[in-house]
Formats: structure tokens, sequence, C-alpha cells
């Protein structure tokens, strides 16, 4: 089988779903929307994936590139000669897709897409269009297939599974070294891994470690990655004079991640719209007990059984989530317990991969789309 991997640029998601479609057996191409920038490597793709060029790509897509895009997306797919077209996310790749007759479509969803995206206005109208073409649709939770059959997605033809994580390399274990080497042996640990940005709710995870920070000694905010709102996050901190208890790491490599869970005591995130967050799965495959804010996807995976979670963009209401957790410091490591048991049974990305397949030869099996 030969099949089209289509998709806006090369994410360390993307790496992983070309790694194990690699490993089938079948003939991948790799098509990417947008050009390649300073933090994406295009060139790093896994052995045997055959990576193929638009003869446009505009650095950011507006509806009016469209047409020429299809054009030249039409003559990629006239010399591959895919059996099978996955695309996502749906607005631009499966939306260029379907306007191009790629078919059979397997449109896949990246969460936003649907739940944030396709709520009115272009968005909506593009995914609507990208689903009436599609043979098979693929996504990550429920909340995502609920949202996709209300656009028109075929429900008969949907295939859900978490993208989930690497359980070998995102395990529990000893994070004591980094620990000592911050002088936090002793402290309660919080952790934030998303980018810093709006939809991510990183304004209320520090809002809500500075309130709670001023009242409990022992506090400590482990923060990885970058983004626009650094300015304002650190100011904050240094407004409330708590820059010395925050650690800055910025962006962190895969290996090193676990060793950044495994020195945390509990994961936080405040984002305003996810599907199944893979940086949740990593942090509970590693032992973590999580707050997280209440919305579809994070209630799929977070349950008082190991967690808590909070009203999305809510300080206030983190900052009482903070206070519990340190109230409850000598239930956390039974949590975690629970957060690994709950990945391991669900969130197993090689368990969950042969799903792709599946959505596969259901598209294949209905043929092209009308």
């Amino acid at each position: 089988m030969r099949v089209l991997y289509f998709t806006r640029g090369y994410t360390a998601h993307d790496h992983r779903f070309l790694a194990k479609l690699a490993q089938t057996g079948n003939e991948i191409g790799y098509l990417r929307l947008t050009p390649p920038d300073a933090v994406d490597d295009p060139h790093a793709l896994p052995g045997g994936v055959r990576a193929l060029e638009l003869r446009r790509q505009p650095g950011y897509v507006r509806p009016w590139h469209y047409p020429g895009l299809a054009r030249s997306l039409r003559a990629v797919l006239d010399g591959f000669h895919p059996d099978v077209v996955h695309a996502g996310p749906v607005q631009d790749c499966a939306m260029l897709a379907a306007i191009a007759g790629a078919s059979p479509l397997v449109t896949m969803s990246w969460g936003s897409d649907i739940l944030v995206g396709a709520r009115r206005g272009w968005g909506r109208w593009a995914a609507r269009r990208a689903l009436a073409r599609t043979a098979a649709f693929v996504c990550d939770c429920q909340a995502v297939r609920a949202a996709a059959v209300a656009l028109g997605a075929p429900a008969d033809r949907i295939v859900v599974f978490p993208w989930g994580v690497d359980l070998r390399h995102f395990s529990p274990g000893d994070g004591s070294a980094l620990r000592r080497r911050l002088g936090w042996e002793d402290r309660l640990v919080l952790i934030s891994t998303r980018a810093w940005e709006r939809p991510y709710g990183v304004e209320a995870v520090v809002d809500a470690f500075a309130r709670a920070a001023a009242r409990l000694p022992s506090l400590r905010l482990l923060m990885l990655g970058t983004g626009s709102l650094e300015p304002v996050l650190r100011r904050r901190l240094e407004e409330a004079s708590l820059t010395d208890r925050v650690h800055f790491a910025g962006p962190v490599r895969l290996e090193d991640l676990p060793q950044f869970y495994r020195a945390a005591d509990v994961y936080l995130t405040a984002s305003l719209s996810d599907g199944s967050s893979v940086s949740l799965l990593e942090a509970m495959a590693c032992g973590l007990p999580a707050a997280v804010s209440d919305i579809p996807g994070n209630r799929e995976w977070v349950s008082q059984e190991n967690g808590w979670r909070f009203p999305a963009e809510d300080a206030a209401a983190l900052e009482t989530v903070v206070t519990t957790v340190h109230a409850a410091r000598d239930r956390l490591p039974e949590l975690g317990r629970r957060s690994r048991a709950i990945t391991v049974d669900r969130a197993d990305w090689d368990a969950n991969f042969p799903r792709l397949l599946e959505a596969y030869r259901l598209a294949l099996a209905a043929g092209a789309a009308p």
C-alpha cells in the first residue's frame, strides 16, 4: 500500500506517526504544507519515508491560497499515486486534500481543529467541506468524535485512539538528582510543560502558583517550554518575588523529558482545549497525579482516582486545588500509581498505533467519497 501523509509541518507527533508507518512495510510519502523553520528539520525523516514537496508553500496559509495549493497538491497526487491519503489538521491539510480530489481520504483531527477551530465561520465551513469528502476519520478522544459527527464525519467510519506514549521511555523513576541540583529535595514540586501561549492556560498556572506560594513556602514550579507569553509570565513572578522558586528549563529534548517528570510531584495544565493531551499522558506514565482544566478531553483521563479538575481559566480555583494537593502530600504516590496504571491500560502508543491501519482499511473499503 502506498500512503501519502500530508501534514502542516514536522512536529514530534508527525515524527512518531511516520516512524511507525515506516515500520509497516508500506510505501510512505511525507508532504508538508508549510516550509521548514528553525525548530523543525524536514530532513530528519525516519528511514524509508520519501519526502515530497508542494510547488507553493506560504509561511501562513490564507483562504485565498487554497486554489493554488490545491493545484500543487493535485500534481503531487498524480506523481505519487497514493492508495490512501492521510491528511490533517482538518481545516488546512484535509480541506486541501478534499479540494484536490484526494481519494480515499483519511482525515486526522489534531483536537483543537475540531473542538475550537470548527465552532464558527471559515473554520466550520472548511471542516464540513473536508469531512464531506472523508472516507475515514481518526481522532484521539470521544469529545472530538462527537464534535466531528455533528459536523458530518462518517459515524460508522471513525477510529478513536489516544496517540499515547512510549511507556518504556516515559515511566516512573528516581528524580532525586534533579531535585538535589535545584536544592528542592524536601519541596512540593509542580510541573507545567505546555507552550507559553494563551490556548494552553499558562497564565492561570503561574497566577495560581503565585497566590498559593505566598502562603505555602514549600511550593516550587518547574516551567518547561517557551512562547510569546514569556515576558508576561516572568514579570508576574518577579512582581511576586518568586523567581527563585521557579526553574525555567526552556525547551527540553524528548529524551530528557522523563527526568523532569520524575523530579515533580504533580502535573498541572490549564489548557482551554485538548483532545487526549500527550503531555498529560507523558506525566501520568511517569507516575504523576494531575491537576487539569475541566474540559472534555481531560475528563477522559483525570478523575478523583488520580487527580483533580478545575474550571478552565480559573486561577483562583486552581489555587484551591494546589492548596488541596499540598494538604494531601501523603496521598500523591498512590494517585500517581493509578495514573501509571491508566496509561498502561489505555495509552500505550505501541498498542494503539495499529488502530490507524484500521482506519486505512475502512477508507479503502469505502472507496471514493461522494
